[in-house]
This record gives structure tokens, sequence and C-alpha cells, in this order.
């Protein structure tokens, strides 16, 4: 990791957040009862961008919500922010929308294999990517990634290791949930490679791309899969989305970005009747998120760049308790093995958080902590994080 980042000032804008109580929260749902602060489910307090709000009212005042196709500025929009933010010039027509990166890993797997192929994906890694191989009738290959005090990185004869004769894709988290690496340029060639030797093809969860917390502090740059100088990375399909940059996860706009135009015009019948139009809402918040929010997402990177600094001096003082510094997103994978603690996630309920469970990421012993609220908050989540493992 670089050297910490002066701390900034207190930004107004992510100073405090809504009350989210009563407004059917999946995040403060889950403990009602009980005084739990939730921090699992990968969405922020922080109240959306105003210029997202804008074009979201201007769209409501047009008072007509019928079907609705992508709109002409929707694919334009994200041509630009990929081309101003990682270098990568993308063709309108290279890119279909659909309702979320979740929707779109599971309309890969019907659309890309067939029953009962295998399909890779490295460990640990978001849930979605352990359970929708199965769901879809295919074997979901876990590869885990090898663990030291300062990195998670590929173990490449593991990889190897886990091809099969009908191993036909390869589900890749770029930047990495939950442990927040980012996979650089020799990494992406290396997957590359593997792809090209066993005939797969890689599909790229994306969505953390914009969330990287030291790229304008020495630190690495995204590198989108699909922009390598190699005929597997052209061959890929790549997934997008504004939702956990800009806070807009509700709203279910996300893209798919392919080269392959006979991919994209099948992709919708590929979700078998069960992928939906978006919502004209969702495109409208999307395309004024990529267009104008570089201002306010840059602010709230200086924040999380923060709260990653307290976390991890946080966990350095809590005996048994470790964790490699995330480079991109507002998780922090923590390992609590060290702790002889059977169960992480029942030690924060009882000291009043609610993180994720590491089972849940093929990670047993480890939890998800979320870092997107306002920073007092947060300082109370790292004080309860410290009672739940002070015995």
């Amino acid at each position: 990791m670089p050297d910490p980042a002066p701390l900034p000032a207190a930004d107004p804008l992510f100073a405090t957040a809504p009350d989210r109580h009563g407004t059917g929260s999946e995040k403060w749902n889950r403990w009602t009862d009980c005084d739990v602060i939730p921090t699992w489910v990968a969405d922020m307090d922080f109240q959306a961008p105003e210029v997202v709000l804008e074009a979201m009212r201007a769209r409501v005042d047009h008072g007509v919500f019928g079907y609705t196709d992508p709109p002409p500025g929707f694919a334009p929009a994200l041509c630009e922010h990929l081309a101003r933010r990682h270098g990568w010039e993308v063709e309108p027509d290279w890119i279909t929308s659909t309702p979320g990166v979740v929707n779109g890993l599971a309309i890969t797997a019907r659309l890309l294999s067939q029953p009962g192929d295998g399909i890779i994906t490295l460990t640990p890694v978001y849930p979605p990517f352990l359970s929708l191989p199965g769901l879809a009738g295919r074997e979901c290959i876990r590869v885990p990634l090898a663990l030291s005090p300062s990195a998670w990185s590929i173990d490449w004869n593991a990889l190897e290791a886990s091809i099969t004769p009908t191993t036909r894709l390869f589900w890749l988290c770029h930047p990495h949930n939950p442990t927040g690496t980012v996979f650089g340029r020799d990494d992406l060639i290396g997957i590359a490679e593997f792809a090209a030797r066993h005939g797969l093809t890689v599909v790229s969860d994306e969505i953390w791309s914009d969330l990287l917390l030291d790229d304008d502090h020495g630190g690495p740059r995204h590198v989108p899969f699909a922009s390598l100088d190699h005929d597997q990375a052209r061959n890929c399909v790549t997934l997008v989305a504004p939702s956990k940059t800009w806070n807009i996860a509700g709203l279910g706009c996300a893209a798919a970005i392919c080269r392959d135009r006979g991919i994209l015009r099948q992709w919708r019948a590929a979700g078998g009747g069960l992928v939906p139009m978006i919502n004209p809402i969702g495109y409208a918040a999307a395309e004024a998120a990529w267009r104008f929010g570089d201002d306010w997402r840059r602010r709230l990177v200086n924040v999380l760049r923060h709260h990653r600094e307290l976390a991890v001096a946080a966990v350095a003082g809590i005996p048994g308790l470790t964790c490699v510094p995330p480079q991109a997103t507002y998780l922090v994978w923590i390992d609590c093995r060290g702790t002889g603690v059977a169960d992480p996630e029942a030690a924060c309920l009882a000291a009043g958080i609610g993180p994720s469970d590491g089972a849940h990421f093929a990670a047993p012993g480890f939890i998800r902590l979320n870092t997107a609220c306002p920073t007092p908050l947060f300082a109370e989540i790292l004080r309860r994080l410290a009672l739940a493992f002070a015995a």
C-alpha cells in the first residue's frame, strides 16, 4: 500500500447520512429488534450525488414511464466515462443494458456454456459467484487465492490443476470482492494466457473499478481486462454498473460490454424470459453518474481511504485479527482465525455490529466489514469490533 495520504478534513457531503429505517432498506432491516449496526451488504449510507438526483427529478417530471429501451445517451455516457477514467476506448454498439451485474453473470452462464460445464472463480468471492453456476446447472470450480501478510494473489499452480475437460468460463471479480485486491496487468495477461490455453471465455465483473483507493496517490490503477492487447481479452464479456460508486444499486441498471454482436443479440433471450427491461429512472441516474459524478466520486474516495486506514489500525490493535489493506472498494476483509473465536459473526453481533460472514464467501473464520458510512458511525463500529474480540 502506498504511504498514507494526509487525513482529509471532514467533508460535509459525507459527514451525515439519512435515516434509512422505514425505507425498506435491506441493509438496515436485517436487525430491527436489537442494537446492531449493519455493516454487511455492500451499499453505502450516503445520499446519491445531487447531479444524479437532479437527473432523476427531470425524468420524473416528464411523467411517462412506459417500457424503456436504452435512451440515446446511455451507451455514449459509459463510453466517455471508460475512456476518461480508464483509458479504454469502447464503441457504443458493444454495450447492452442489464438489470445488474449478478443478473449479467447468470446470463453468461446460460449463454456461453452448457449444462454440466464448469465455471472457474477465485475464492473467497462475492457469494453469487458461488451460487449462480449451480442454479444454472453448471459446476462451480473454486480456486483459492493465496494469502500472504501483505497481499492476496493468484495461485497459478492451483488454477492449472482446476481445469476439467468441461470447463468453459472464468468468472473474474476485478477489483476483487471481498479482498479489495486490484489485479495488475501481469496478472491479467496471465489469466488471458490461461484462458487461451484452455479455451475459456472470461467474464470480468468490474463493478468496483471506480473505487480504487490509491490511484491518485501512486497506487495501482484499474486495467479493464478487455483493454488488454490479447485475443482472449478482446473476446471477453465485461460487466459494469454505477451502483456501488454512486450508491444507486436499488435502481437496477448495469451494462454488459462485448465486441461479439452475436452475444449481445442473444443477451436478453438467454435470460429465459426472466430478464426485465431497465426502468427509465435507472437509465437517467446511470447516465448522470457517468457524465457528471466524478467530483463527488473523488471526494468519496478520500473518505473511504481515511476509513480504510482507521480500520487497518483498529484491526492491528486487536489480538488475533489481521487484514490485508484493501486497494479498492469500501470493504475490509478481516481474518479472525487467530482469535480462537469459533463464530466471528456471532461475536460481532453480540457486540452490536453485523458484518458479512466469511463462510458465505467460501472462507469461514473471516468477516467482511462495510466502511461506507459517516466517520463518527464508523468509529463506533470499530469500537464495537474491539469489544467483540476483547475476550
